[in-house]
């Protein structure tokens, strides 16, 4: 306890901290992210589910303080009065795994780590549970209704081919098509263990990638629409290379009616979202569009949605394989459906277009033309520790998971919704994607609440 203590206080005071999954009161060696937390049933309902429920935990704090030690300073590594890093890292295993042993053994710990396994919402409490929220939702519903009519008919424009632009870029993955009988082949033999949890091995996940990697359709008037890798610049920004296209890239899962299912992640970024007039507060530095599709056992997509990754602009495209379940209250945001996808085959792929500057998703469709350029994959989770410039490492996110250098104008209007500063481009595990009631893109149960399968689709 001495050593996560001490570990603590140096990566606190070198503001390192990695925000994306929570820290559990208590254990300091444990944390918990949506999903991990939406298994807790599960996990009580034996000792072996349970122990390998706790692991899980461990798993993803060894991953975050790997992460911390990475972006540690200089001067902070050596208050740690350690040899290397590596040591660091050993040490913080050996000592996360007795302290996870002792505390399997004590039934008492057991039921306080099942109570305190639980992520906090991303809205303030001192908002959302004042007059303030009630008072401003009514405005904002009226706005979300607003801008839902706005992208309705961005999309019947770009369904009918109206204002549609000859300066459009298509990026695709730059590796072979996977066929269905592969992808259904993959899932077949994918293990899964005794929380419901499947573990597709690399060699399959590098597979799903590739099979369901979707073309993205640019409006392309600037710089501002290319999409690129993220790195640091020698003053300390964060900027996107565009020199050559990238798509980031991170495997999920989801509840849906008792199973848990696969879920793809693709995220392009862009340099910026460029300012459209004067008053323009939706503008500001870096902007992207996340992709993600939920695979069905079968490897059939049930639904795909989207957001930017501030959290903004959720968009739902279920399939034919599911139906929207109506929303409890009328007056939250529940899912916002601007277009629905057909029954697709396992591994077919969907063209993404989006509009120049605001880079709003205008349409989602199967994919069925060439493209322009090819981009590569990166993985997500390399943002969490990018190289700086001459030495050294840092995370595009800070301690309370904001990207500093994206922060929006339109935050001075949004915080009576409890969102902190909104419009800001955030990281994963901490986007919260409505105004108007809760919601947040990594909730486990965020599709089972809103689609039901079809009986015959």
């Amino acid at each position: 306890m001495a050593w996560m203590e001490t570990l603590d206080h140096a990566v606190d005071d070198a503001g390192v901290r990695d925000a994306s999954a929570y820290r559990i009161p208590g254990f300091p060696y444990l944390r918990v992210d949506r999903f991990s937390s939406s298994l807790r049933k599960a996990a009580a309902s034996g000792d072996v589910a349970f122990d390998l429920w706790a692991s899980r935990l461990a798993a993803l704090d060894q991953d975050a303080r790997r992460i911390e030690l990475a972006n540690l300073p200089t001067p902070s590594r050596a208050n740690l009065r350690i040899a290397d890093m590596a040591s660091a890292a050993g040490r913080t295993q050996e000592c996360g795994a007795v302290l996870l042993r002792e505390d399997l053994a004590d039934r008492a710990q057991r039921r306080a780590l099942l109570e305190r396994a639980a992520v906090p919402d991303d809205y303030a409490p001192w908002v959302r549970n004042t007059g303030i929220y009630a008072l401003a939702s009514g405005p904002f519903s009226a706005g979300v209704d607003s801008w839902h009519k706005e992208a309705e008919e961005m999309f019947r424009r770009a369904a009918s081919g109206e204002g549609y632009a000859s300066n459009v870029r298509r990026y695709a993955a730059g590796a072979p098509r996977v066929s269905a009988d592969e992808v259904r082949a993959i899932l077949a033999r994918v293990p899964v263990d005794a929380l419901g949890v499947p573990h597709p091995a690399p060699a399959a996940i590098e597979t799903l990638f590739r099979a369901y990697a979707p073309q993205f359709e640019v409006e392309t008037t600037g710089p501002y629409d290319h999409p690129g890798r993220l790195n640091w610049s020698a003053t300390g920004v964060p900027q996107v290379d565009t020199g050559a296209p990238v798509v980031y890239r991170r495997l999920a899962y989801t509840r849906f009616h008792g199973r848990t299912l696969l879920q793809l992640i693709y995220t392009a970024w862009f340099p910026e979202r460029p300012p459209e007039s004067s008053t323009d507060i939706l503008a500001g530095h870096l902007d992207g569009v996340v992709v993600r599709v939920t695979l069905d056992t079968d490897g059939r997509a049930l639904a795909y949605d989207s957001i930017h990754p501030c959290g903004c602009y959720h968009m739902f495209f279920p399939t034919g394989l599911v139906r929207l379940v109506d929303a409890p209250d009328p007056r939250e945001e529940w899912a916002f459906v601007p277009a629905t996808l057909p029954v697709l085959e396992a591994g077919q792929r969907v063209a993404i277009r989006m509009a120049t500057k605001n880079h709003y998703v205008v349409s989602v469709r199967p994919a069925d033309g060439a493209a322009d350029q090819s981009y590569a994959f990166a993985e997500d989770d390399e943002l969490r520790s990018l190289p700086l410039t001459g030495s050294g490492t840092r995370s595009l996110f800070g301690p309370d998971a904001l990207v500093a250098s994206s922060v929006r104008p339109e935050r001075m209007l949004f915080w009576p919704m409890g969102i902190a500063s909104a419009g800001t481009m955030r990281q994963w595990g901490r986007q919260p994607t409505a105004f108007v009631g809760r919601r947040h893109f990594d909730d486990a149960d965020l599709f089972e609440k809103r689609f039901a399968r079809r009986s015959a689709p």
